[in-house]
């Protein structure tokens, strides 16, 4: 399978977020701080990754009956060593982000692609699959996190960033970000569960208007050619 076009699709074409729609609960509730988002999207991908690969590696042995609970049983299991990781290395990370650590064992994007992808694909395409489409997941995050922040209290990098004893990342959820405007100018409502709605929607909104247009665009292409093939041989008969 050809990667860029997996990479294209994870990012673009085929985002879960975007233009799946799936697996939106979590990015609706958690993308109020870069250290939220970029923690939890790199979570997915992990989990996403290895989970790919163990339902690829095994699904020519899986009975057709229990494959959706096979998928359950792998998901849960690789979301328990992620989460007993980030409580025992990022315990901030792990109490910011709650429940949402155990809730991706039912998140569609992973049981969607162990579904529509894994079991039909071959091991080196079902992990490329998982880094890509946990990339645009995670970009998808990063993006809504800093316009969230941004925009609703005029700060970036919060719980990330930390530059009150010189320029750090940090990994304890202190970081106090970098303040661009005083958080009295931004739109507070940003920062509340509905800024996520409102952000999501844009970003949707945004992509489909794209991907529409590039549609349009490649359908004119392919207009052109034909229409210059068909001269061409026109010309040629004469």
């Amino acid at each position: 399978m050809n990667r860029k076009q997996q990479f294209i699709e994870g990012l673009t074409t085929n985002n879960p977020v975007l233009v799946q729609q799936i697996g939106m609960c979590a990015t609706m509730a958690i993308t109020t701080t870069l250290f939220n988002g970029v923690g939890m999207g790199l979570s997915v991908l992990i989990i996403l990754t290895c989970c790919n690969v163990v339902v690829s590696a095994i699904r020519k042995i899986i009975p057709d009956e229990i494959r959706l609970a096979i998928f359950v049983v792998v998901i849960a299991g690789f979301v328990t060593i992620v989460d007993l990781l980030l409580q025992a290395f990022i315990p901030a990370l792990s109490a910011a982000l709650g429940v949402f650590i155990p809730l991706i064992v039912v998140n569609c994007i992973i049981i969607g692609r162990a579904e529509a992808f894994c079991q039909k694909n071959k091991v080196s395409d079902s992990f490329f699959d998982g880094i890509f489409q946990g990339l645009g997941y995670t970009v998808v995050l990063i993006i809504m996190c800093t316009v969230r922040e941004f925009l609703g209290s005029g700060r970036f990098g919060g719980g990330l960033i930390d530059v009150t004893n010189g320029f750090r990342f940090t990994l304890d959820g202190t970081g106090s970000g970098i303040q661009i405007f005083p958080s009295s100018y931004g739109a507070g409502i940003l920062n509340l569960p509905f800024g996520g709605f409102i952000t999501l929607g844009v970003l949707i909104a945004v992509m489909q208007y794209a991907l529409k247009k590039g549609a349009k665009k490649k359908a004119a292409k392919e207009h052109a050619a034909k229409e210059a093939a068909l001269i061409a041989a026109e010309e040629e008969a004469e």
